[in-house]
């Protein structure tokens, strides 16, 4: 798979705390030279964004995010704020506690809500691998399907570990054929990204590979 190829799977990633609207405004810019599939950046930079980026780029934004616990009101919230705003792909986190608890049935709940909300823009659902067991995670590979999401990503990027090739490979086997997923974290180079892409990850969220086509284009 050719440089070109892996660009058009990137979500190219800013969610830094600091994140100032002239680093924003950077990663739109690399974002549409590179060809990434999007960029994935703040929400409360979502309509300055896409004012600056119109149709040349898709821009996604985080909800619930990182931790998943606001309730399902305030992520429909954000949700249709973002959309109105001008997002066209969401990413939320999924209430990590009702897992825990096995409650299967709100998470569903939850995500089926969200799903609504986005109309008919995309949805990915953020499991977090990292802090699931693995009967969890086939757990939320069912949920997430039936649910009718978009996409299963792995992780946001902000907790004890990023993505995994086992975690891919068992998103890919457990999830119905109609859902998409998403690697994120910690994806640091081309040779991994063609990795996860080989074992079935649809999207890549990443900020590093525009950053090594950069360094080596000086």
């Amino acid at each position: 798979m050719t440089r070109e190829d892996i660009f058009k799977t990137v979500d190219h990633t800013l969610l830094a705390q600091t994140a100032t609207w002239e680093e924003i405004k950077q990663i739109c810019d690399d974002a549409m030279t590179y060809h990434t599939a999007s960029v994935c950046i703040p929400a409360s930079y979502v309509k300055r964004a896409k004012d600056y980026v119109g149709d040349k780029m898709a821009v996604c934004t985080v909800i619930g995010f990182p931790n998943g616990y606001s309730t399902t009101a305030v992520k429909e919230y954000e949700t249709k704020d973002a959309i109105l705003n001008g997002a066209d792909e969401i990413d939320m986190v999924i209430n990590l506690g009702d897992v825990k608890d096995g409650n299967y049935e709100k998470v569903k709940e939850e995500i089926t809500v969200l799903k609504k909300a986005c109309q008919d823009k995309i949805l990915k659902v953020i499991i977090e691998t990292c802090l699931l067991t693995e009967e969890e995670k086939k757990k939320m590979c069912q949920v997430v399907t039936e649910a009718g999401a978009d996409y299963m990503k792995t992780s946001t990027g902000f907790s004890t570990a990023g993505a995994a090739f086992e975690d891919v490979a068992l998103f890919k086997k457990y999830a119905g054929p109609e859902v998409k997923i998403k690697a994120a974290g910690g994806i640091s180079s081309f040779d991994d990204a063609d990795q996860f892409i080989k074992l079935g990850a649809d999207r890549l969220g990443t900020s590093r590979l525009v950053k090594i086509a950069k360094a080596e284009n000086k």
